[in-house]
């Protein structure tokens, strides 16, 4: 039965990967997968002889022996536990999307584009990757990569030279979202688990994820696609279509940052700081929608039709619910896969194979290979799994530089192929850009950033 288990996670794994091939959405074969696992699981239960602990983080003992209730009530009760660990995850992220579809209602964003005075594609290279790298860290990898793709095609008219940029923001916004425990679902993944502290997690990866980002853009900013001036679209009406957009812009943000600081101060599950962030930057949508909008008579038709509509109610139609369904399919079907103990007996053999190869190398040394190689496997296959997997192969304790290096590599890994990351497939389909011209002029630029990044992390940890 484990076979059959280990079969439909493969098979379930090829079809996410091959998703555009296949021309089907990713989140269908995470749910089929997860709920067969599972179902495997069930019909199963009475011929499994070890079960995975994730609260003692071990094997449970003689777990052969026990009657078929007995084995049932274990299968609920971690059934339920990995869904309560799956559900703050997903209401965390639903609550930030909600924030940043709120700031969107009024336009918010647009402030962000009027800062762009340059025709300069150079400079224009370096405003998007800095913007990207910090925006990410704020409002997630791949909400930053959305926002600023949108109001870099309002800037360079031109497709050719916009998909350069779309890929230079790609790198930036996953590098800008490792060092924030909001700025990637990996990094987020790791802290809900108390796996990394939002201090030590900046402490440590600030320096290597901005060299991951600085490296990239210079060499590309070197390259013929960034030379020369651009002509910049001019809108007839460039100003922001309400006039609260700058104030929501700010009250968004500065309410998703808060959001540490409430756990720190109240020692409360993070979800529970982004539903009152939401709460609090509701109120103000609802007072200020009420006020209306400054428009031009066509936007205020608009608005006029969506009138019985709130903000909040507009806001929670728009986010990405196909995203949070195949975030809860992937990480309940790994957590099958680690209540059967496979994930941490993987880890066991791997912890005894990789001295072999490398000839009694130190233990460092080895995790480090392993999450470089994490590092790679993230542009080939979504990080989100290979994280999911790496907190049941490890039982370092909280802040250990293992889990710094595990958010740095899973986190920018996947820049090094478009479909490596969330960051590079929204700008795939949002500029159609094509697999192989990502793998033949991008690529390249994302793995010197990761190698680099990689290695500062390393000089990093000595110094600390």
């Amino acid at each position: 039965m484990e076979t059959l288990i280990i079969v439909i996670f493969i098979v379930g794994y090829l079809a996410i990967t091959l998703e555009h091939n296949l021309k089907v959405d990713k989140l269908i074969p995470a749910l089929i997968m997860m709920a067969l696992s599972w179902a495997m699981i069930s019909l199963g239960i009475d011929d499994f002889d070890q079960w995975f602990d994730s609260g003692k983080h071990a094997l449970l003992e003689n777990f052969g022996l026990l009657g078929h209730e007995d084995k049932m009530h274990y299968l609920e009760e971690t059934l339920l536990h990995h869904l309560g660990k799956t559900a703050e995850i997903l209401v965390f992220l639903l609550g930030a999307m909600t924030i940043v579809e709120i700031i969107d209602y009024f336009d918010g964003f647009s402030t962000i584009k009027n800062f762009v005075k340059t025709r300069s594609k150079r400079k224009i290279l370096w405003f998007f990757c800095i913007m990207a790298f910090i925006l990410s860290a704020i409002i997630d990898n791949l909400t930053a990569t959305i926002v600023l793709i949108s109001i870099l095609q309002k800037i360079v008219p031109d497709r050719s030279s916009r998909i350069w940029y779309a890929g230079l923001i790609i790198i930036a916004a996953n590098a800008g979202g490792a060092w924030s425990p909001i700025g990637d679902v990996t990094t987020t993944m790791l802290w809900i688990g108390d796996k990394v502290t939002t201090l030590n997690l900046i402490k440590y990866l600030f320096i290597p994820s901005l060299v991951c980002m600085i490296i990239p853009t210079f060499i590309a900013s070197m390259l013929p696609a960034f030379k020369g001036e651009i002509d910049i679209v001019e809108e007839e009406d460039s100003g922001p279509k309400s006039s609260y957009s700058s104030i929501m812009l700010y009250l968004g943000l500065g309410a998703i940052i808060s959001v540490p600081v409430f756990k720190t101060v109240t020692h409360l599950p993070p979800y529970v700081g982004m539903m009152f962030a939401l709460g609090v930057v509701a109120v103000f949508a609802e007072l200020y929608s009420s006020s209306k909008f400054s428009m031009s008579a066509v936007e205020r038709h608009e608005h006029d039709a969506h009138a019985h509509h709130s903000p909040v109610h507009h806001s929670l139609s728009k986010i990405e619910m196909p995203s949070i369904l195949f975030f809860l399919g992937i990480l309940m079907a790994v957590a099958a896969l680690e209540s059967l103990g496979l994930l941490f007996n993987f880890a066991l053999n791997l912890q005894d194979v990789m001295p072999m190869l490398g000839s009694e190398m130190p233990g460092t040394v080895v995790s480090d290979i392993v999450i470089i190689l994490l590092g790679f496997g993230s542009a080939v296959i979504d990080n989100v799994p290979l994280v999911a997997a790496s907190l049941g192969m490890f039982s370092e304790p909280v802040d250990d530089q293992l889990w710094h290096f595990i958010a740095y590599s899973a986190g920018t890994g996947g820049s090094m192929l478009i479909i490596g990351s969330a960051a590079g497939v929204v700008a795939m389909g949002m500029e159609k850009m094509d697999f192989f011209w990502y793998m033949r002029k991008i690529a390249w630029l994302a793995a010197i950033g990761f190698i680099a990044g990689a290695l500062t992390f390393f000089l990093t940890r000595m110094w600390f």
